[in-house]
């Protein structure tokens, strides 16, 4: 799969492919792996209080699009916007929240037209407030490149990034519209940085899971020449892990301190608990146990969902990019499968919560 393809995909982000068996053959390029054992170890597995019942958390990664188009275009409400509106209607009719995790600027890939989260005006801020209570915004990355962000990033890096994000939400949209659940770009996260967005205010983050491995120095072990990203500014905690999903392309994977190895993070998935890690003051917990939207075509929504029914909490997910027809990969029923999602959610007994609210 070339770099264009894994880009439609849609893998730019947290990976949510369905799960394949994993076999010889997805694991890191490396000759004689050595499993490295669990980073995290100072823990307690804490289970919520706060939730009573079926529920249901949907987040979109990769947001800054929509917000660059209502700044420039100025629409009488955001909701006028057709993204917003379509989320507003699978809210209307079946109680959906969102959690839109945000770029702080578009990125030169796109080209030279830069939007940055300060360009966004505040004349809606009444307008957020009113709708807070199924809208929040989340800490994401600076921008869509380069892959993996925050591998080896500084404690200093993280709380100025996460400072520009939660001030510009702040101002433009007021107070309680940003969440403490975070779902970094790309996935990994340092526990520098870990620790510096706890010390933010930030209590629960997604997770990689699966056995650690030792990277042996063979660039040719990962995809797209992360071994480089692997190796930039390296801490102790960078390793490796392998996926086993069906797309092969990025199976061979960077982990970082937000990773657990597989019999606790199945104890977060679907449920209400979380890994409270001592060292840094933040849970951990495994978000996805449900489709994420761009990966999936209409007819296969459903049944992925009917895999996971049942489960206490459900979290499915999506990237914005996929809305615009500008987009290489745009598509056209990007609305229509978060109403689907909706629907049978609701129909299915499951209430919409935000995922902070399943963390005590």
């Amino acid at each position: 799969m070339n770099r264009r393809d894994f880009l439609k995909a849609g893998m730019g982000s947290v990976a949510f492919a369905a799960a394949a068996p994993v076999v010889a053959a997805d694991r890191p390029a490396v000759k004689n792996p050595v499993d490295l054992g669990p980073i995290i170890k100072n823990y307690e597995i804490r289970t919520s209080s706060r939730q009573k019942g079926r529920a249901a958390a949907f987040f979109i990664d990769d947001v800054i699009w929509f917000l660059r188009d209502i700044a420039r275009q100025r629409p009488k409400s955001i909701f006028d916007h057709p993204f917003m509106g379509g989320l507003k209607k699978a809210h209307d009719e079946y109680g959906l929240k969102v959690q839109l995790n945000l770029f702080y600027r578009t990125d030169y890939f796109y080209g030279m037209d830069e939007f940055t989260l300060a360009d966004f005006p505040d004349a809606y801020k009444t307008e957020w407030q009113a709708n807070a209570d199924w809208i929040k915004f989340g800490f994401h990355a600076l921008q869509e490149f380069p892959d993996y962000p925050f591998v080896n990033v500084s404690y200093n890096d993280v709380k100025k990034l996460n400072g520009m994000i939660s001030g510009e939400v702040a101002r433009f949209a007021g107070p309680g519209m940003y969440t403490t659940a975070v779902v970094p770009h790309w996935g990994p996260m340092s526990k520098e940085g870990c620790k510096a967005l706890a010390d933010c205010g930030m209590k629960v983050m997604w997770v990689s899971n699966g056995p650690r491995y030792a990277y042996d120095g063979d660039s040719n072990s990962l995809p797209y020449g992360h071994s480089f990203r692997l190796l930039n500014n390296r801490k102790s905690e960078t390793a490796l892990y392998w996926r086993g999903t069906r797309n092969t392309a990025i199976n061979s994977s960077i982990c970082c301190y937000n990773h657990l190895p597989t019999d606790l993070t199945e104890l977060t998935r679907g449920t209400f608990k979380s890994i409270y890690d001592k060292d840094t003051g933040i849970a951990f917990k495994k978000f996805s146990n449900a489709p994420c939207l761009n990966l999936y075509p209409m007819d296969t929504i459903i049944p992925a969902f009917e895999k996971v029914r049942g489960k206490e909490f459900i979290v499915f997910a999506d990237h914005e990019q996929y809305f615009f027809k500008d987009y290489f990969a745009y598509q056209p029923d990007y609305i229509e499968k978060i109403l689907v999602s909706s629907k049978w959610l609701k129909k299915n007994g499951y209430e919409f919560v935000f995922i902070e609210d399943t963390v005590d």
